[in-house]
């Protein structure tokens, strides 16, 4: 099934993002934790791709294609094109194919130091990638950042990159985290503004880990509102603690947007399953 025909449906729907295992790690542990993952009913699961350097396509594609075929729940495969070149993309999106994969996630990819690109690459921007696979049969997502870009030095500027790429023929957007909902409908409205009416998937994060979440803030620009900060000073030391405290604050925020006629939104799951089941629970006669 197409994600486009999902978030055309209008009741609320959860979706949930797993990982595949880094190269040369054994698939059947991941494997075990993604169906357990799946068997709490999400709308559909996204596969991450990794960035440079990190999980490789095979793994991925293997994921997505057990999710999908052994799991019974629609798969979004994610696919980035940094350093990328038109065969190597033509080869992956070849293996989603055939593994009757008909949704991909459209990414840059993070820079990393070693990043080299080659002399012929067409894929400098994720907006590349999507008018490179536009009209070929498959549902395309793209990734949008509610707080800017952390590469872009004016909100304008990333607003404006967003269009482009939604008009390069993206079908729907996924954003970062974020852990104030007022953000997120400020950057919805601002988009809605900018003339992009395509569906934005809200990204939510449950944190159960105190200590890393501060990293990823710094990586992907993220405000820690100061609510936020006293949840993460109270409870991050314990972990039992942080992760009721994390799926309470997380489920809060889904509530809120449902409530404010955000249908759908999009759980990073780290792969925990714990996390997934709780989630679910806490939704119960709100999402079917």
């Amino acid at each position: 099934m197409k994600i486009s025909s999902i978030l055309a449906k209008p009741q609320p729907s959860v979706s949930f993002e797993v990982f595949p295992p880094k190269k040369d790690r054994p698939l059947e542990g991941t494997k075990e934790l993604v169906s357990e993952i799946a068997a709490t009913g999400p709308a559909f699961m996204s596969v991450t791709y990794g960035a440079a350097g990190g999980t490789t396509g095979a793994n991925t594609c293997a994921i997505a294609e057990h999710v999908q075929k052994t799991c019974g729940v629609p798969v979004l495969a994610h696919l980035t094109c940094v350093a990328a070149t038109r065969e190597s993309i033509d080869r992956e999106v070849a293996s989603f194919r055939a593994a009757g994969i008909e949704n991909i996630l459209c990414l840059r990819g993070d820079l990393a130091p070693e990043t080299v690109f080659p002399g012929d690459s067409a894929f400098s921007h994720a907006s590349d990638l999507v008018a490179a696979l536009a009209g070929k049969g498959f549902c395309l997502g793209g990734a949008c950042y509610p707080e800017g870009h952390p590469e872009s030095p004016h909100f304008a500027d990333d607003i404006a990159h967003v269009k482009e790429k939604v008009e390069a023929g993206l079908d729907f957007l996924t954003t970062q985290m974020f852990f104030d909902n007022n953000v997120f409908f400020h950057y919805l409205a601002r988009l809605r503004d900018a003339g992009v009416t395509v569906p934005v998937v809200a990204g939510i994060m449950p944190v159960t880990n105190g200590r890393q979440i501060a990293r990823i803030c710094e990586l992907s620009g993220t405000h820690l509102p100061p609510r936020f900060r006293a949840i993460v000073d109270r409870f991050g030391d314990d972990p039992a603690a942080m992760l009721g405290a994390g799926v309470a604050y997380a489920t809060e925020q889904i509530v809120d947007l449902f409530a404010n006629g955000v249908n759908h939104v999009h759980v990073y799951t780290m792969n925990k399953p714990e996390l997934a089941r709780r989630i679910m629970d806490n939704l119960k006669g709100i999402v079917a």
